[in-house]
């Protein structure tokens, strides 16, 4: 199991939308990332610098944050969120992988 950390940034005044959001997540976005082997998902927000930090264990060489072959959930997941983060011109987010320094199971 690969384990995978990114960050990304909220625009400021965004955090209870973002929240909001997330918690009325689609039940077919939910599969399809459990169909491309993401598990252990979860993403935190630094209130001090607006960052959210996420992390994820992928059982295939894959990530969520995957630009490639990107399906039609996906970007309209990403179209309907590009308001209240920092994105790229194709609407996914800015996402800056973290590099692993230290694990312990």
């Amino acid at each position: 199991m690969k384990r995978f950390a990114f960050k990304m940034r909220l625009k400021p005044g965004c955090e209870k939308e973002y929240a909001r959001r997330h918690a009325a997540i689609w039940p077919e976005l939910v599969q399809m990332i459990k169909d491309q082997g993401v598990s252990n998902y979860s993403i935190f927000w630094d209130k001090e610098t607006n960052l959210l930090f996420a992390y994820q264990e992928c059982s295939k060489e894959t990530n969520s944050q995957d630009t490639t072959n990107v399906d039609p959930i996906t970007q309209k997941w990403w179209d309907m969120m590009a308001d209240i983060m920092d994105v790229n011109p194709d609407n996914s987010p800015v996402s800056i992988p973290m590099e692993e320094v230290f694990h312990l199971d």
